[in-house]
């Protein structure tokens, strides 16, 4: 069983940034992805991005591209996203998710594990 907990979320103003963490623990494996997902009320949850555990490949949403950057440390178990540039539209709940496999997902029904999600709101 593995247990994500998401930490950073908050207050930011736009064209601020903002990190937000995503600890992983319980048993963990080498060959999977971390994602994460954003949803805003009454809308779809939305890819934003993911990264493979065993070879670093990344994918981005559309929307984020150039402004938002997925990274890991292996040594804290710790997956981030760094947003820069934040507008109006990132405001939303963003989920830290993790899928057995070594191969991305942008589906969030393809995802195993699943944060509690953390608040983060820009304002203008």
């Amino acid at each position: 069983q593995v247990q994500l907990v998401e930490s950073g979320g908050g207050l930011v103003q736009a064209g601020g940034s903002l990190r937000l963490s995503c600890a992983a623990s319980g048993h963990t494996f080498s060959s999977s992805t971390m994602g994460w997902f954003r949803q805003a009320p009454g809308k779809e949850r939305e890819f934003v991005a993911a990264i493979s555990w065993r070879d670093y490949s990344t994918a981005y949403g559309d929307s984020v591209k150039g402004r938002f950057t997925i990274s890991r440390d292996n040594a804290k178990n710790t997956v981030y996203l760094q947003m820069s540039s934040l507008n109006l539209g990132d405001t939303a709940v963003y989920y830290c998710a993790a899928r057995k496999g070594a191969l991305i997902s942008i589906t969030p029904r393809t995802y195993d594990y699943w944060g509690q999600g953390t608040q983060v709101t820009v304002s203008s």
